[in-house]
């Protein structure tokens, strides 16, 4: 890969590490001891807080701040102006670290636009927020969500589309299911699914 490529409008400070291929755009802010994961791409205008970690593969859209408590995973994709908080009882004269209250993106997930996630929770990998929801509670892993609050409206593949499933969650029978890229899933009580394959029949 090639080496990092940092806009020239771009504040990257100090002690900041940054993974080959990663590309920081115009007037974004990244704060020390922050880490960008390698083949990331953070979008003009994104606040990237201190030790907020990035992982390799990630992309966050324009207008995003990714606040201190907050850890993406590989391959996420953060769309345009999504927030994350971190402080569930703010108030402007008090602040300590005593108040962070931590959130957890992992792997593969997928944040729609202008969604807001309250701290505290985890999104499970492959999990897709659907644009302008409002995050309250942690989202299982391949879990549809979207609305205010978010809930569960079904089941996507790794590859973004939703499962064929023949009800909605959360009365769908138990089973396995294809995707139309080939691969099976077993979706278990709640929301649980299990990829058996990840090669296209």
């Amino acid at each position: 890969m090639t080496d990092p490529y940092i806009h020239p409008t771009a504040i990257v400070e100090a002690g900041v590490e940054l993974g080959a291929g990663a590309k920081i755009w115009h007037h974004c802010h990244i704060r020390h001891g922050a880490r960008i994961g390698a083949g990331c791409n953070i979008g003009k205008n994104v606040y990237v807080d201190f030790d907020v970690t990035v992982g390799d593969g990630s992309k966050i859209q324009n207008n995003v701040s990714v606040y201190h408590g907050v850890s993406i995973g590989k391959n996420v994709f953060v769309g345009p102006s999504a927030v994350f908080t971190n402080d569930l009882m703010p108030r402007a004269a008090l602040w300590s670290d005593d108040r962070l209250v931590k959130t957890v993106v992992e792997d593969g997930a997928s944040i729609g636009a202008n969604a807001t996630l309250i701290c505290g929770i985890t999104v499970g990998r492959h999990a897709m927020i659907g644009a302008g929801s409002v995050v309250t509670h942690d989202v299982p892993p391949y879990a549809l969500v979207y609305g205010n609050p978010a809930r569960v409206h079904g089941v996507v593949c790794e590859c973004g589309q939703r499962l064929p499933l023949p009800h909605e969650f959360p009365d769908i029978p138990s089973g396995d299911y294809s995707c139309a890229c080939g691969v099976r899933y077993r979706v278990g009580s709640g929301v649980q699914v299990f990829p058996l394959t990840k090669e296209k029949s």
